[in-house]
């Protein structure tokens, strides 16, 4: 009987230990995911203050074109990190990629706020975004890799919102210090999550023993995992082109249906925005659960292609029910972040998979990029932000095709 009542003290101990240890490297990506929304917005809340203090260094008519630059050199940093570094963790191991991103993005956003010019300017925020790529794919690979089945979609979810967060915390930052330079001493937080990282986080032991055993075949363009690097690679791409277009248009085509208070209602619609996109991701996983992988994108697909159909092509004018709508579609859109970001991992074996996660994750990303550098000629020869954002969102419908032409092997991953 004693022996019996130690193996359960025994038992229950390592189960409170996992526990902990589980609840620390959460806790450590979440937060170092939020900083990665902070940082990744902390450019665009402080450019005016930027702009006037560093005018001098350019001409007065490429001030637009220098702001566009810098925006637009982040996501390409951003999308080449996330594959760099998805690799540089498939070689080396989860903890060591995942915490050199983190002091990554943690250098070179402190030392944005030290140029003097805005070349080294440009060329931080450019290895800023290139950090913050690679902590995004390494810390939902990890999370995948270590968290039990039962609740890793759950979880997977909750981390989805991370970013979104980071973006309310860039304008706190803001409000705490006006002054740019100072606000981007925040760098110094995510170095000291890493130290923390060095102590706390083990690393992922499905990677260890894929390390240790045989070498599977199939490198990342092999024949092996081509459909689902294709497949992977079209889904999330299509939701983050149109997410990024409605995110980014959104406020002034609500200025063009505006006949009262447009701050205030271009303030209602990027809130209803925000809140429906951090709902939905916190109950992505929960959505999961309930539906599986495979019904919970054709349901995100499926919304989101409906809604901006109505949204954009049958309000003329502003309305409670533009809101509503607003906030349904934003509802879908966190979810479907939680959901793609719980399966794609999943379609490919542990040797390649921040790889070809990274790749899956940010190939959308360099449309998107380079879309931002012609964003006032693309809403010319649109017809206007209604008509650039919905012909933008039609690659939802695109989306939704490959879901429902998902291949049995891929749709049977849960």
């Amino acid at each position: 009987m004693e022996m019996k009542t130690m193996t359960m003290e025994t038992e229950q101990q390592a189960l409170r230990n996992s526990k902990a240890y589980y609840a620390a490297v959460f806790t450590l990506c979440f937060v170092s995911s939020v900083l990665g929304g902070s940082v990744s917005t902390l450019m665009s809340v402080y450019l005016p203050v930027v702009l006037k203090d560093l005018q001098a260094g350019i001409k007065p008519g490429e001030v637009d074109s220098v702001s566009g630059l810098i925006n637009a050199l982040f996501i390409y940093g951003w999308a080449l990190g996330g594959f760099t570094w998805g690799m540089i963790s498939d070689r080396i191991g989860r903890k060591k990629a995942l915490l050199s991103s983190i002091i990554c993005y943690g250098v070179f956003t402190i030392l944005t706020g030290q140029m003097p010019q805005w070349a080294g300017v440009i060329i931080c925020r450019f290895l800023s975004g290139f950090g913050v790529g690679g902590e995004m794919v390494i810390a939902m690979t990890l999370i995948s890799e270590i968290w039990p089945k039962k609740s890793k979609a759950i979880m997977i979810g909750i981390l989805s919102i991370a970013f979104p967060i980071g973006i309310f915390g860039a304008g706190a930052i803001n409000v705490i210090t006006p002054l740019w330079r100072q606000g981007f001493f925040i760098g110094a937080v995510p170095l000291a999550m890493a130290l923390i990282g060095i102590f706390v986080i083990n690393g992922s032991a499905e990677w260890r023993e894929h390390k240790s055993g045989p070498a599977k075949s199939g490198s990342l363009f092999s024949a092996d995992n081509r459909g689902e690097l294709i497949f992977g690679s079209l889904i999330f791409g299509t939701m983050l082109i149109g997410l990024w277009a409605i995110f980014s248009w959104l406020p002034t085509w609500i200025q063009g249906l505006t006949t009262g208070d447009a701050a205030k209602e271009r303030g209602l619609s990027m809130m209803f925005m925000g809140m429906g996109g951090l709902t939905g991701g916190f109950f992505s996983g929960w959505l999961v659960n309930l539906l599986g992988l495979r019904r919970s994108m054709v349901l995100c697909f499926g919304v989101c292609t409906v809604l901006s159909f109505v949204l954009f092509k049958t309000n003329s004018s502003i309305s409670n029910i533009v809101f509503v709508e607003i906030a349904v579609i934003a509802l879908f859109f966190g979810a479907s972040q939680g959901v793609l970001s719980a399966y794609i991992p999943q379609l490919f074996h542990t040797g390649i998979r921040a790889t070809a996660t990274g790749f899956c994750f940010n190939i959308g990303r360099l449309f998107t990029a380079t879309a931002v550098l012609f964003i006032g000629v693309l809403v010319t020869t649109l017809g206007g932000y209604g008509n650039a954002i919905f012909l933008f969102s039609l690659v939802f419908v695109l989306g939704f095709i490959a879901v429902l032409m998902m291949p049995r092997k891929v749709g049977n991953i849960n």
